[in-house]
């Protein structure tokens, strides 16, 4: 399978460069099983997702396994009787990064981070239709920013490396045993690219 969804950046993450596993993940119920499984190191069965994505445990059975044929998800250790197939991820995260001399990779990249831009709309849509409902602490402490910065290459990078090092304390995965109370899942969307001159 090398070259598709290839294994472990320093944090476990997945680096995906083939288009056809772009191509594969380009659906949002896969999506979304994916972030479920990363986030909280979950091992599911295709019927307890099913109840996730709205789909039936048939339907979301195949989507486990084209998400495993490309690398993504693997088949776990049976929880007991093994008449059910239980599936957990296969790293802690994931990196699109397109191989941009493969044919079709730069469409499948945008399609899929379309998926994703589109997901992360949706929930910060959600937030603000919402967030009078929500108790005073929350609505205060929530933010949406945006800056423009004047870096170097290096200097992002390095940026990029702070922040990553700022939030991983509070990842879902590594915390959820242990949060303390009246913790919540925080959606927190990063981006950081440099503006085009034209």
């Amino acid at each position: 399978m090398g070259g598709m969804a290839e294994g472990g950046s320093k944090s476990g993450g997945v680096r995906v460069t083939d288009p056809r596993v772009m191509r594969a993940l380009a659906h949002p119920a896969r999506i979304e099983i994916l972030e479920y499984l990363n986030d909280t190191g979950a091992v599911v069965t295709a019927t307890e997702c099913a109840g996730m994505v709205g789909l039936s445990p048939s339907a979301t059975s195949y989507h486990l396994r084209e998400l495993a044929k490309y690398g993504l998800v693997e088949q776990a250790p049976s929880r007991g009787d093994g008449r059910e197939r239980v599936w957990r991820s296969a790293g802690n995260g994931l990196r699109i990064d397109a191989d941009l001399s493969q044919p079709g990779a730069e469409a499948a990249s945008r399609t899929l981070i379309d998926l994703y831009l589109e997901r992360d709309l949706t929930r910060v849509r959600n937030w603000f239709a919402h967030q009078s409902e929500e108790p005073a602490a929350w609505r205060d402490s929530s933010t949406l920013m945006g800056h423009r910065l004047l870096l170097t290459a290096d200097e992002l990078r390095a940026l990029n490396e702070q922040v990553l090092e700022l939030v991983s304390p509070y990842k879902l995965r590594e915390r959820q045993s242990s949060a303390p109370e009246g913790a919540r899942k925080v959606a927190l969307t990063y981006m950081a690219f440099p503006e085009s001159d034209a």
